[in-house]
Parts: C-alpha cells; sequence; structure tokens
C-alpha cells in the first residue's frame, strides 16, 4: 500500500502517525535555536542552511 500524506489519513490515523514521529524523540528545538542565533548574527547563509534541516519536518 502506498504511504498517504497525513491530511488524507482520519484522524485515528493522524494521531497515531503523530505518535510514533513522537517515538523517534527527534528533538528540532536546538536547530530553531540555532538558526535564530545565527540571524541575530547577521549570519543568514548559515541560518538559511540549518532552516533547511528543520523544513522536511514541517
Amino acid at each position: 500500500m502506498a504511504k498517504r500524506h497525513p491530511e488524507q489519513l482520519s484522524v485515528q490515523q493522524q494521531r497515531h502517525w503523530l505518535e510514533q514521529c513522537w517515538l523517534l524523540e527527534c528533538d528540532i528545538d536546538p536547530l530553531i535555536l540555532r538558526a535564530r542565533l545565527l540571524h541575530r548574527r547577521k549570519q543568514s547563509l548559515q541560518a538559511r542552511a540549518v532552516e533547511q534541516e528543520v523544513q522536511p519536518i514541517f
């Protein structure tokens, strides 16, 4: 069976999908904080590179 995008899943399937994501124990907070710090330091290219690492998560 082909994988469906989470928006095409039922509420119960979405909940299960989210729970599975949490089991991966991925913490994106350090990446977000790093990107913010780089922006404050006017290091835009590096900040955008870090933001690209966060993009697939959303």
